[in-house]
């Protein structure tokens, strides 16, 4: 694809300006999938990220003049997204990750497919804080690279990278104090 073409959806956008319905409804479920994802991860509950999402699109329709293109909508999306998610998680304490007995998962099925593993990673990144959890899941689930996310999140680029290596670092020791140590003579096989 050239740099000189451009997105079919901008069209979309256009047309989402200027009031027409099935436009503005084709942009959110565009988008809605990556903009639920991210809220889930940041929130924990689906309850809470669904209400997220709908208030993030919300937002988008009384923003749509300010948007240049569906590329500049994606970007605008995130980091609204993470931005309100983050002002969620300071208002409470700690919110609880997703319960057990619901199916999410961090990455696509064929990424991973030990619940366990999932379960781990989820009560790692609850332990992060919102602006680090923000970071790594940009970085990992949005796969946006640390200058990308510098100006999503509007942080100085020395700060995403210190929050991505601390974070990482603390994950790393966390996991390896859970790993069971083999007991000579035993046998899992």
């Amino acid at each position: 694809m050239n740099d000189d073409s451009t997105d079919p959806l901008d069209e979309q956008l256009t047309k989402a300006r200027r009031g027409e319905r099935a436009a503005l409804t084709l942009l959110v479920r565009t988008h809605q999938r990556s903009v639920y994802s991210l809220a889930l991860r940041m929130l924990g509950t689906r309850d809470l990220a669904e209400d997220l999402t709908q208030e993030v699109f919300m937002q988008m329709n009384g923003n749509l003049s300010a948007i240049d293109s569906n590329r500049h909508l994606g970007f605008w999306l995130r980091q609204v997204t993470t931005n309100r998610a983050i002002d969620q998680l300071r208002r409470r304490a700690r919110v609880p990750m997703t319960s057990l007995d619901e199916e999410t998962q961090l990455f696509s099925a064929e990424e991973a497919s030990d619940p366990l593993l999932q379960r781990h990673l989820q009560a790692l990144l609850a332990d992060l804080s919102p602006p680090a959890r923000a970071v790594l899941l940009l970085r990992y689930q949005e796969d946006l690279d640390p200058p990308e996310i510098a100006r999503t999140l509007d942080m100085p680029l020395n700060t995403v990278k210190s929050h991505l290596k601390r974070s990482l670092e603390s994950m790393r020791e966390k996991t390896m104090r859970m790993q069971p140590t083999r007991c000579e003579g035993s046998s899992y096989e």
